[in-house]
């Protein structure tokens, strides 16, 4: 039976007795139907994990004693920040989950001028947590010990303005040829516009900040499928996601 991997806000250390937050604890108690000396695997976002034992359960609160510190780590050496456009429904959840198990370090929802969703204040805030609480799912599922950030929203402009990375790309489907050309980079920003694209005038503005432009093929990809295609192929061009074998012809 596999492990279950559980996030924790709190500081760890080996061989120590700790009461999980009442989220991590519904879900060992209710969800999993953990036992009493159950073994799971706790992290808290700053590297490495811990395994550890149940101590005591309820309903309510799950106790549990951990073990030495293991220096396990699954990020890629391309550290990817993904500027992209609100979008509406439950693309956005979902764009914020598969980003994560592909590797992101960091991703930046924006207000762009074609950007249909309205957020502001307290409905943003929320909105912010509800997507690093998919964060830290995700990571809980595909192994990852280091939680990529989720920032506040911001205008594209703002976005442009402040992003530094060794390599910038814009993507969009009116771009004469596809990018990706040069030296390895250690890092990565990629702008991704809503379901309408971005406009002329954000493209340019793009390119005038430094990114360059890039698309994928003759397709038309969906606002929820372009940027993970452009993902994985950064990572498998300079990060860590690689064929295992030279497929024949």
């Amino acid at each position: 039976m596999r492990i279950p991997r559980i996030y924790t806000g709190q500081e760890l250390r080996g061989n120590t007795r700790i009461a999980l937050e009442p989220r991590p604890s519904a879900h060992i108690a209710r969800a999993l139907r953990m036992r009493e000396g159950d073994k799971l695997t706790l992290f808290n976002g700053e590297g490495g994990e811990y395994l550890a034992a149940i101590a005591a359960i309820d309903k309510k609160k799950v106790v549990v004693t951990t073990g030495a510190h293991q220096a396990r780590e699954l990020e890629s050496g391309l550290h990817i920040h993904l500027g992209i456009a609100v979008s509406r429904g439950d693309r956005m959840d979902w764009m914020v989950q598969k980003a994560t198990e592909l590797g992101v370090g960091a991703l930046t929802p924006l207000f762009t001028e074609r950007t249909e969703v309205k957020l502001t204040g307290e409905r943003a805030a929320k909105k912010i947590h509800h997507w690093q609480q998919i964060a830290i799912s995700a990571c809980e599922q595909c192994g990852r010990n280091r939680v990529p950030s989720i920032d506040a929203l911001q205008d594209i402009g703002d976005w442009l303005a402040s992003t530094v990375a060794e390599r910038k790309f814009v993507l969009h489907h009116r771009a004469d040829s596809i990018g990706g050309a040069g030296d390895k980079p250690a890092s990565i920003a990629l702008l991704v516009g809503p379901e309408g694209g971005l406009s002329d005038q954000e493209i340019s503005a793009a390119e005038q900040a430094g990114f360059q432009s890039l698309h994928l093929g003759p397709r038309v990809l969906r606002t929820e499928t372009a940027p993970l295609a452009a993902i994985a192929i950064l990572q498998a061009h300079w990060g860590d996601m690689q064929l295992p074998v030279v497929l024949s012809p």
